[in-house]
């Protein structure tokens, strides 16, 4: 079950960052202007943002399996039709779909993980699903711009379309179903606005919102920074991706099981520090005498424990009955927040008239404050998360007359 999940992700998560990498393939055999590839990039997300937001209204409503088998089966068809357009309004048009069932995708797997998989395993599972991002930019990139350079920029997108139908199909036939939720009853079921009262999600949220946004207040400029600061040279830019991304395949193998150990706070607190740490070497005070390769990997591996950490608790927070609406909720307000980090970095930088960017500390250092925030809210989500299961695991201990179990990461008190 981890393992078809984990190629959900997988081709969910290649669809959207394939298509930056061939944005010069593809712009120019259809004829659209270079400065237009940004567009096309957005136009998944934003219609993954408002998929969220609507799905929070009625993905509760349905078997999880059903609903994760036929929002894939639209990702695979707009994705087909993606290969199959003729300009610029085909293509946008085909992602904005693309975008609003991959974006429902996301938020029924990690939904199903955490209904299925117990809370002591949990983390382990969301570990080696969280891997399908690093596999995809180890392999799935690579692999889709050599498609590209052999078959021309339309293969890729057929390609990953097959593999997202062998998806669907061992969806349908692997997968049990996953009606927990329904089980509990309509008169149990809780409105939007209910769900976004409740202080524990907002906290959540908040949470979400902050390593979105400080993640991708960087992450957007890598490339640029790399390139026109640093000097690295563009045909060895694929190095620092594939190394980083093996490293994080290796990290998130190992932060699973820890944060199950040792709970989210001190594991995500841990890749905080690391991420405080790699920012500002990385991109206040680069040393010469280190290699590039070294401190992308370090960045990525601290990004990768950190939010394992932060997955792992959010995936405590909902109810079994709201945890789709609540992922989905949790997906819009990601793909928000990496808008607004995304679009306060360009108004944090600026192009210098020696080529290079200027603003980069100011930008790391918003980054650096925005995660220096996190523990704070790790701290305090785990505790009323903890006391919560502590306090439903009494109640029904004690109508059986059996020891209460101590949750992850709980104190020798609790």
């Amino acid at each position: 079950m981890v393992a078809l999940i984990g190629a959900v992700q997988f081709v969910n998560i290649l669809d959207f960052v394939m298509v930056m990498p061939l944005g010069p393939d593809f712009a120019k055999g259809l004829g659209i202007a270079s400065s237009h590839i940004g567009i096309i990039g957005g136009a998944y997300t934003a219609a993954a943002s408002v998929a969220g937001l609507a799905g929070g209204y009625f993905l509760d409503r349905f078997d999880r399996r059903k609903a994760l088998a036929v929002s894939m089966l639209g990702l695979v068809v707009a994705t087909a039709a993606g290969g199959f357009a003729t300009g610029m309004s085909t293509l946008l048009l085909a992602r904005v779909v693309a975008g609003i069932f991959g974006g429902p995708a996301t938020s029924l797997s990690l939904s199903i993980i955490a209904d299925l998989v117990p809370v002591e395993r949990r983390g382990r599972a969301l570990g080696a699903v969280m891997g399908a991002f690093s596999v995809a930019s180890v392999a799935g990139v690579p692999m889709a711009l050599k498609l590209a350079e052999f078959g021309g920029w339309r293969v890729p997108f057929f390609a990953v379309a097959a593999m997202g139908l062998l998806v669907v199909l061992g969806a349908i036939f692997y997968l049990p179903p996953v009606r927990g939720h329904l089980d509990a009853g309509p008169r149990q079921q809780a409105g939007v606005l209910e769900l976004l009262g409740n202080r524990d999600i907002q906290l959540s949220y908040v949470m979400t919102a902050l390593v979105m946004m400080a993640g991708f207040v960087l992450i957007p400029n890598l490339s640029a920074y790399l390139q026109q600061n640093v000097g690295y040279p563009r045909d060895l830019l694929w190095l620092p991706y594939f190394i980083g991304g093996i490293a994080s395949f290796a990290t998130l193998r190992v932060a699973g099981p820890m944060v199950d150990r040792y709970g989210s706070f001190k594991v995500g607190t841990v890749g905080s520090a690391l991420v405080l740490l790699s920012t500002y070497v990385g991109f206040v005070h680069l040393p010469r005498w280190m290699p590039v390769p070294v401190i992308f990997t370090l960045f990525m591996v601290a990004m990768g424990t950190r939010n394992v950490a932060y997955n792992t608790l959010t995936s405590r927070v909902p109810d079994t009955r709201v945890r789709a609406r609540f992922m989905s909720l949790q997906s819009a307000v990601q793909h928000m927040a990496a808008a607004v980090g995304a679009f306060l970095s360009a108004r944090l930088l600026t192009d210098l008239p020696d080529g290079t960017l200027g603003g980069i500390p100011r930008m790391a250092g918003v980054s650096m404050v925005l995660t220096l925030l996190l523990p704070a809210l790790l701290w305090g989500v785990e505790r009323r998360v903890r006391s919560r299961e502590q306090a439903r695991a009494l109640a029904v201990a004690s109508s059986q007359g059996m020891a209460v179990p101590l949750s992850p990461g709980a104190d020798s008190h609790a």
